[in-house]
C-alpha cells in the first residue's frame, strides 16, 4: 500500500534559504540541496539565489531530460501543497519540449568549428603581422586582429558555458580553457560563475552582476540607495565619488568599454584567489598563466614602447565591441529590486532583455547574442538555432502580452546611452546630496 504524501506550504519552503539549509521544489516535489549546492556544476548561486521556492521553469531551462534522474537522491519526502503552474510556465515547458522532440537541442550545426577555425587564422596573421613584418601599420593591424580573436573566443567560452560544445565533456573542457584562460587571460571558471548568476537574476539590481558596474556605471535611480549585491556580497557604496563618475557616464561609456577588459582579468585572478569553491583551480591557474607569458612576450617583440602600447590598446579597444554588445541586451531594458523568483521565470526573461534586429549575413557578429531574449528562455539552445525559434517565441509572447523588444545596433547603442544619460542627470539633481568632493564642486560651480 502506498504511503500518504507528506505536503509543506510554499510558506516552510520559505524557510529553507540559508547555506546548509536549501530547498527547491521541482513539479511540486521538494529537494534538499544544501550538501549538492558545493558540487554543482553550475555553481552555488543558482541554488542559493532560488532557494526556497518552485524552480521548476529555472531547472527545464538549464538540465537537459538526462538531469531528472539524479533528483530522486536529494527528494525529501514532502510534496508542495500550494503548488500551482501558470498558463504561461506550461506554454513555455510545451515550446521546450517541443524543441527538444525537433533534437535542436543536440544539433550543434558548425558554428563552433568555424569559430575555431577563425581563431587559429587570426592567431596566425596576427604573430606574423609582429614577428615577420617591419611595417607599423601591420604591427597596429595585428592588434586590432589580436581584439578580433578575444571576440571569437569569448563565443566559444559564452557558448561552452551553457551546452557540450565538442564531442565529449573533456574536449568541452580542453576547449574553454584554451581559448579563454589560455588565448584570452579570462578564467572561464569566473565566466561561468558570473553569467550563470545573470541568467538566473536576470536584470535584478541586487542579484545581476551584469548591472553592477559602480563606481563607473550605474542604469537606475535606484543604486543611489546603496544597494547591496549578493553577487559581491557587499554594499554599492553610492559615495561623492561615484556620483561624479555616473553623472558623466553617457560620455564616459564607449572610452570606459574599450579597457573594460581590464575588469574581467581583474575578476578573474580575485575569484581564482580567493577561497570560494572553484573547480579546477590549478588547471584555471596555469591557463591565466599561460596567456601571461605569451601575450606580454609578443607585445616585447615589437620595436618601441609606442607600437607597444598602441598594439595593446588597439587589441583592447576593438574587443570593447563586445562589452557593448554585452551591454545593449540589458541596459535598456526593465529592473527591478529583489531576488529573483522561479514563478515568472518567462516574464522576467523576456522584460529584462533586448534583441538585435540584423540580417542572417551578421550573425557572426553578434554571436548569438542578437537572439538575446530566445537565448535566456533556452540557454541551452546552440546558437545556430536561436533564428529558428524566434518565431515561436515571438507568438507566445504576443499570447501572453508580454513584451518582445527588439532594435536595430545602433538603436539600441541610442537606448543604452538614453538610459545611462536620464541615469546620469538624476544623479545631479538629488535634493539630498551626500558630501561633494572638490573635483566635484569644481566642475559643477555655477557663475
Amino acid at each position: 500500500m502506498a504511503q500518504p504524501k507528506s505536503y509543506i506550504t510554499s510558506d516552510e519552503l520559505k524557510k529553507h534559504t540559508k547555506p546548509g539549509d536549501l530547498w527547491i521544489s521541482i513539479q511540486g516535489k521538494v529537494y534538499d540541496v544544501s550538501e549538492w549546492a558545493k558540487d554543482h556544476p553550475g555553481g552555488d548561486l543558482p541554488l542559493l539565489n532560488l532557494a526556497g521556492q518552485d524552480v521548476t521553469d529555472a531547472f527545464v531551462a538549464y538540465h537537459p531530460g538526462t538531469a531528472w534522474q539524479y533528483l530522486d537522491k536529494f527528494f525529501n519526502g514532502y510534496h508542495l501543497q500550494d503548488y500551482t503552474v501558470s498558463e504561461v510556465s506550461q506554454d513555455y515547458r510545451k515550446l521546450l519540449f517541443q524543441f527538444t522532440k525537433m533534437g535542436l537541442f543536440e544539433k550543434k550545426g558548425h558554428v563552433i568549428f568555424m569559430t575555431m577555425c577563425a581563431i587559429v587564422m587570426l592567431l596566425a596573421v596576427s604573430l606574423y603581422g609582429v614577428l615577420c613584418c617591419d611595417s607599423t601599420w601591420v604591427h597596429l593591424a595585428s592588434g586590432g586582429l589580436m581584439g578580433l580573436l578575444w571576440i571569437q573566443s569569448g563565443w566559444i567560452g559564452h557558448d561552452s558555458g551553457h551546452y557540450q560544445i565538442m564531442m565529449t565533456r573533456g574536449f568541452t573542457r580542453f576547449a574553454q580553457v584554451l581559448s579563454g584562460n589560455c588565448l584570452a587571460g579570462i578564467s572561464i571558471a569566473w565566466w561561468k560563475r558570473n553569467h550563470n548568476a545573470h541568467h538566473i537574476a536576470c536584470n535584478s539590481l541586487e542579484f545581476d552582476p551584469d548591472l553592477q558596474h559602480m563606481p563607473f556605471f550605474v542604469v537606475s535611480s535606484k543604486f543611489f540607495n546603496s544597494l547591496t549585491s549578493f553577487y559581491y556580497e557587499r554594499k554599492l557604496n553610492f559615495d561623492s565619488v561615484t556620483r561624479f563618475l555616473v553623472s558623466y557616464q553617457h560620455w564616459t561609456f564607449y572610452p570606459v568599454m574599450c579597457v573594460a577588459r581590464i575588469n574581467l582579468f581583474a575578476q578573474s585572478f580575485i575569484l581564482l584567489l580567493t577561497k570560494k569553491n572553484v573547480p579546477n583551480r590549478v588547471q584555471e591557474m596555469l591557463g591565466i598563466l599561460v596567456f601571461w607569458t605569451w601575450y606580454p612576450l609578443l607585445v616585447s617583440c615589437l620595436p618601441n614602447w609606442g607600437e607597444r602600447i598602441m598594439f595593446v590598446l588597439l587589441s583592447f579597444s576593438v574587443t570593447g565591441m563586445q562589452h557593448v554588445q554585452f551591454c545593449l541586451n540589458h541596459f535598456s531594458s526593465s529592473v527591478y529590486v529583489g531576488n529573483p523568483r522561479g514563478n515568472d521565470w518567462f516574464q522576467k526573461q523576456t522584460r529584462g532583455t533586448l534583441n538585435i534586429t540584423c540580417s542572417e549575413w551578421m550573425d557572426w557578429f553578434h554571436g548569438g547574442l542578437q537572439f538575446q531574449v530566445e537565448h535566456h528562455l533556452f540557454p541551452r539552445l546552440p546558437r545556430c538555432h536561436l533564428r529558428t525559434v524566434s518565431p515561436f517565441v515571438v507568438e507566445l509572447c504576443k499570447k501572453h502580452g508580454l513584451p518582445y523588444d527588439s532594435a536595430s545596433f545602433w538603436k539600441a547603442n541610442e537606448l543604452t546611452v538614453k538610459t545611462l544619460r536620464n541615469a546620469a542627470l538624476q544623479a545631479r539633481d538629488l535634493t539630498s546630496p551626500i558630501p561633494k568632493n572638490l573635483v566635484w564642486e569644481a566642475v559643477n560651480t555655477q557663475g
